[in-house]
């Protein structure tokens, strides 16, 4: 249930950044509720995964997934270029997502 959590805590986390990104520095009213509602809802989320999941596992994934769905919304959405470093450096990121989870225990 743990790691269900924090997919789910990811996921709001990609919510909120990209909501910030269209609130224009928090100069729009209807983005920056969803910034800040999603931010709670990822927060708890995460809080409550960390109850039975390591904080560097935890923490690094759920960064993980916010920075990945983020990148690919950038690059869908906002059209941001998707050159190869910026491909690679994404993989890695998924690569060492990948290994944590296989690292970490099952809770």
């Amino acid at each position: 249930m743990a790691w269900i959590l924090l997919v789910v805590a990811g996921i709001f986390e990609i919510i909120w950044a990209s909501a910030m990104k269209r609130s224009e520095g928090f100069t729009k009213l209807g983005p920056s509720a969803i910034t800040l509602g999603a931010m709670i809802i990822s927060f708890g989320l995460l809080a409550a995964a960390m109850r039975q999941l390591p904080l560097g596992t935890a923490y690094m994934i759920w960064t993980g997934i916010g920075a990945i769905g983020a990148f690919i919304y950038g690059v869908v959405a906002l059209n941001e270029p998707a050159n190869a470093m910026r491909i690679g450096a994404a993989a890695l990121i998924v690569t060492g997502i990948a290994v944590m989870k296989f690292a970490t225990p099952a809770s």
